[in-house]
């Protein structure tokens, strides 16, 4: 399949807002005899030839000029005016994630050219993925360009070990990129190094000289990720003609000549509505060790602290708890004294490693879950959400021509791809309950339409096994692998990975194509922004590093159809936000991702200026702020003498002390438990909401943008872990302060389906029958109360 490429009115006010603010400058070309180096570096001998080079003419007008220009860019976009040129040359353009930011920067590549003759680009990225993402833009708008502007960009990616290409980007007189991830020239690494070195095949030459006597127009993609100091200073060695910084997310902001944020593009159904299934699985055992480590927190103040997850024991039940702990740290403390934490101490926390060690030798690395039988259960939930979500959109979609895909994110490649000795492929966990669900639900759903259906003819023409697939790095063997991580970061910088992504992008949205279902590694995320992913799902541990928005981004582009066109407002007779709805499969509470997704939203979107007129001012009330002062005032009564007095009789110590009849006690007790101890089972609720429209950045602020559309619960049943060992009587002595006689003729009378759920939840019973016993003791009482002073 081709995709084909539209002129959109709001890509082309992008694109002017940049090429605008240099009306006024002459569209002449400068050459430069190119610096051909030395044969023979020893001996100082010249090529004998010369080679004319290309760069970009100097900007001509005035500073004041200039900024002048941006300013009537800035007042046409309703801009906040800048009080001065800030940077040199430096703009900024923010555009929301899927609106085509890669796409409207190579445009202004040959709308410069044409205005200006300025024909040499360079593209700054943070990381492999996305440096891939943009050399597949260029290959796939070639045509496109061609028919606009009669003519073709050359491009390619820098290597420090294909240094020729360099030559060949000064000498063309035409449009010519090098795409450069940071990395390349700001890392301390020996590749990295080499773009400041004289180096013999490259004829005795620092490439970064070449480079700067072209002087470049610099784009940088995602400056948020690029811009550290020691990025910045290194970019000043390119010597650009100007620079102009792309995102929707920016931390620094110079001279912003356009905006389309995040409320802009989805009130414009620019991207995709988003609808969020979110899924909260109530209770635990609080027997199975469950621990979470969700990173290291290091700092030159103190020691590394850990941010573990465990379970704690509280008066309501077991609960989880993330909190901080450090070296020496006893887990049994700290949780209440549950059974299954004795012997976790923290022995070590290792910042370097990002892994935390107990004194039983258990070992945990970020992003390790250990003992949660809740969490298989909960993925079994999410994956069956998925299938469920894509079948019903997929029904919809199928007669108009558009590919559905689902994207699953996994944080290790074995729970969906295993090996047996002879390297013959087996299925992972995940693939597993994938295949059982998809089985399950497809009869289910075949069950609805007749023989004739096409839609049930396309369905039952496709094998389980091939309608799902997965896209990792691979070994020497061909076999699938995780990815390599740098130490404390999220994304890898596998590049084979990515161009097997990239690769199949276009095939994958065919209907002919039978995959369907997609399982990448987390780290692989950035490399995927294919327009036909209707669901994403994350078969992780929520975790607080990964933003929402991240999330979000990697399905937001509007889908295109069998054809290649983009399902946007210019095709008739649709409504863009009924087709194109991204559902987003989380692995947390529907109210925990909504919120934060929200706030992270309102922290992008820009302050918009309002006409403070009197209508702005109509049924708005003004409120004193000094009434919400308290004055706090003592009573005078306290200090007379008499109320000192019964005071002092008052305040003191006292024993209470009761008595009871213990065989009305044991048998009231009994009663009791028999008819109301229950324990908690494992129970999910699966409730879904749809952002509609984003109105304001306050309404984001207040987690009110989302519409709560549909709750479901279910049940499940699950017996307690075997690991944990319980002195049942002494932990009811503990809870209730009776005898252990008492404690034994109570549980011995129980009726055995009663003394059954202690097996279920062990630490549920406990707590529940102690609450009840307490009851009756007081309930009890046949003497009267006894109270003495000491």
């Amino acid at each position: 399949m081709k995709l084909k490429f539209k002129i959109q009115q709001f890509q082309t006010d992008a694109v002017n807002a940049v090429v605008d603010c240099f009306i006024g400058q002459p569209n002449e070309r400068s050459r430069f005899t190119l610096d051909r180096g030395y044969i023979d570096s020893g001996l100082q001998i010249a090529i004998p030839y010369e080679v004319t080079g290309f760069r970009n003419r100097p900007i001509e007008l005035t500073p004041a000029e200039v900024f002048d220009n941006i300013k009537k860019v800035q007042a046409r976009n309703g801009l906040k005016i800048s009080p001065k040129l800030e940077g040199q040359y430096n703009l900024t353009v923010e555009m929301e994630t899927g609106t085509g930011k890669t796409y409207v920067y190579i445009k202004t590549m040959f709308e410069l050219f044409e205005r200006y003759g300025w024909g040499k680009y360079i593209v700054v990225v943070p990381s492999i993925a996305i440096r891939e993402g943009v050399k597949k833009s260029f290959e796939i708008t070639e045509d496109h360009f061609m028919e606009q502007y009669g003519r073709k960009a050359r491009y390619f990616i820098y290597n420090s070990r294909q240094l020729h290409k360099i030559d060949r980007f000064a000498g063309d007189p035409g449009i010519n990129v090098m795409i450069i991830n940071a990395q390349a020239f700001n890392a301390r690494g020996k590749d990295a190094r080499r773009i400041y070195m004289e180096l013999d095949e490259f004829q005795s030459r620092m490439p970064i000289d070449v480079i700067a006597q072209t002087n470049p127009i610099l784009i940088i993609d995602e400056p948020q990720s690029v811009e550290g100091k020691k990025t910045v200073e290194a970019l000043k060695l390119f010597k650009p003609l100007f620079t102009v910084h792309y995102s929707a997310t920016h931390r620094q902001e110079y001279n912003k000549v356009y905006r389309l944020d995040a409320l802009d593009a989805y009130n414009k159904k620019l991207v995709k509505k988003i609808n969020v299934k979110g899924i909260t699985v109530k209770g635990t055992t609080g027997t199975e060790g469950y621990l979470y480590l969700e990173g290291i927190d290091v700092s030159r103040k103190h020691y590394p602290f850990a941010r573990l997850e465990f379970e704690k024991k509280t008066r309501s039940g077991i609960r989880r708890e993330l909190r901080r702990v450090s070296v020496n740290d006893n887990l049994y403390d700290l949780s209440g004294y549950l059974e299954q934490y004795k012997g976790y101490t923290v022995s070590e926390i290792n910042g370097a490693k990002n892994t935390i060690e107990f004194t039983n030798g258990v070992s945990l690395s970020a992003g390790d879950v250990q003992g949660d039988v809740n969490e298989l259960t909960l993925r079994r939930i999410q994956i069956r959400e998925t299938i469920k979500s894509h079948l019903e959109k997929e029904r919809d979609l199928f007669y108009r021509g558009i590919k559905v895909l689902s994207l699953f994110f996994i944080d290790e490649v074995a729970k969906y791809r295993q090996y047996d000795e002879s390297g013959n492929k087996l299925n992972g966990e995940y693939a597993q309950i994938f295949e059982e669900e998809y089985r399950m639900l497809v009869e289910e759903y075949l069950r609805k339409y007749d023989d004739e259906d096409r839609y049930a003819n396309y369905l039952r023409q496709i094998d389980v096994e091939k309608t799902h697939n997965g896209y990792f790095a691979v070994d020497k063997q061909g076999r699938m692998t995780n990815p390599k991580v740098k130490a404390r970061e999220t994304d890898s910088e596998d590049e084979d990975a990515y161009n097997l992504i990239m690769k199949d992008k276009e095939r994958l949205l065919s209907l002919s194509e039978p995959t369907r279902f997609i399982f990448s590694h987390s780290a692989l995320k950035e490399g995927w922004d294919n327009p036909n992913v209707f669901q994403i799902c994350t078969l992780k541990h929520s975790d607080s590093t990964i933003k929402k928005r991240q999330e979000v981004g990697r399905g937001l582009r509007l889908c295109v159809n069998q054809d290649g066109e983009r399902i946007d407002e210019s095709v008739p007779g649709i409504d863009v936000h009924d087709v194109n709805v991204l559902s987003v499969i989380a692995s947390e509470s529907y109210e925990a991702f909504a919120r934060d997704l929200q706030r992270e939203i309102a922290e992008t979107l820009s302050d918009r200026s309002c006409k403070a007129d009197i209508q702005f001012f109509l049924d708005k009330v003004l409120t004193n702020e000094r009434s919400k002062n308290v004055g706090l005032k003592v009573n005078d009564s306290f200090y007379k003498e008499g109320f000192q007095k019964l005071w002092k009789k008052v305040n003191v110590r006292t024993a209470y002390t009761v008595k009871f009849d213990t065989e009305e006690l044991v048998g009231r007790c009994i009663k009791a438990l028999d008819t109301r101890l229950k324990v908690t089972d494992i129970s999910y609720q699966i409730k879904t909401g749809v952002l509609e429209t984003i109105s304001s950045k306050e309404q984001l602020e207040k987690g009110k943008g989302f519409v709560v559309k549909e709750s479901e619960t279910g049940n499940g049943h699950m017996e307690a872990a075997a690991g944990a060992r319980y002195d049942l009587v002494g932990k009811l002595v503990g809870e209730t302060g009776l005898t252990r006689r008492t404690i034994v003729k109570i549980l011995t009378g129980i009726k055995p389906e009663t003394f059954a759920l202690f097996k279920r939840n062990p630490e549920g019973f406990i707590l529940k029958a102690g609450r009840i016993i307490n009851e009756k003791k007081a309930t009890t009482i046949i003497d009267k109360d006894h109270f003495s002073s000491y």
